[in-house]
């Protein structure tokens, strides 16, 4: 197998070639179609403190993976050879993430728990899976777990980029009445494009609507603090976004208003499933740019240089 290796922090990825992987008891041998790529692999090839969160080195990158069941474990019984499967890499096992605690999607095989994995529905794309295992799971999650977004609520959005416009296409086919706020014109261009009710640039202007619930998925400090006081009475704020990593808030509003902040951070393997269910559905389209294997350290170039599109998936042969 081939893949790229991460070595140490502002080092580039080397591309080598290591023996395939055996199935052992309880996991399964992945030969990866698809793998996306996400802000946090730029972090981890340049800020030294991902450092913490890296298991024995060198090791290939890549936590978001979709994929066909190759080998099979003894003791695995819910997938067989021949499976497509996505990885989710906060699952249940304990093993830690693909690309962290061992190799991971951008390697063109991997081994992989059984107990982490989601199949993929016959209508959904390796490349679409692939954005559902960290994206799509972590967008969902803050907005239907830590939010608690409910068909016939008036929800608040900032930030629509490769996660907020996974999570506001999902609200608004759910039933909640979305409004959107993003400084980018494009991005408020997306928002109209599926379903917000209204844009806008200033987060100030959603408290006119009083949502129940905002999801901040940009984190830049004014972002969550006007957000707090944008809320309705003992509505709740999400926080998902890591603009910025200090904030100052106004604590009167969540006092007067008696609102509540939380942070949401990941998902369950129950959000990847549910993702891709509505993926198959047709509730939710994420917007996807494709490169290749071999194009993977100047996918990661793009994403420094804000660069890409929606989410970005390296599709393999």
């Amino acid at each position: 197998m081939k893949g790229w290796q991460f070595v140490g922090t502002n080092k580039p990825l080397e591309l080598v070639e290591k023996p395939d992987p055996k199935a052992v008891p309880g996991k399964v041998v992945i030969d990866v179609k698809a793998a996306g790529l996400c802000h946090s692999d730029v972090g981890v090839l340049r800020d030294p403190g991902w450092l913490a969160l890296m298991g024995e080195l060198p090791v290939i990158m890549g936590h978001e993976i979709a994929g066909i069941i190759s080998e099979v474990g003894e003791g695995v019984t819910d997938f067989k050879v021949g499976d497509k499967v996505a990885v989710c890499p906060t699952g249940p096992s304990g093993a830690g993430a693909p690309g962290y605690a061992y190799d991971g999607g951008f390697g063109t095989k991997v081994l992989a728990p059984a107990a982490d994995l989601a199949h993929i529905p016959d209508n959904v794309t390796f490349a679409q899976a692939a954005a559902s295992t960290d994206a799509g799971m972590t967008s969902y999650h803050a907005a239907f777990v830590k939010g608690g977004i409910e068909k016939g609520m008036t929800v608040g959005m900032i930030g629509i980029g490769g996660l907020g416009m996974i999570a506001l296409e999902a609200a608004v086919n759910k039933g909640a009445t979305v409004y959107a706020a993003d400084t980018s014109a494009n991005a408020r261009e997306l928002a109209k494009k599926l379903g917000a009710a209204g844009v806008f640039s200033d987060v100030k202007d959603l408290a006119q609507f009083e949502p129940e619930v905002i999801v901040d998925f940009a984190g830049f400090d004014v972002t969550t603090r006007e957000a707090l006081k944008a809320v309705a009475f003992q509505g709740r704020v999400v926080l998902v976004g890591m603009g910025v990593l200090t904030t100052t808030i106004d604590v009167t509003p969540m006092i007067t208003k008696q609102t509540t902040l939380v942070g949401s951070n990941g998902g369950t393997l129950q959000d990847v499933i549910d993702v891709n269910d509505m993926i198959s559905k047709g509730q939710v389209n994420p917007m996807i740019t494709t490169i290749t294997f071999d194009q993977i350290p100047e996918g990661i170039q793009m994403l420094e240089d804000n660069k890409v599109t929606g989410r970005l998936v390296a599709l393999y042969d």
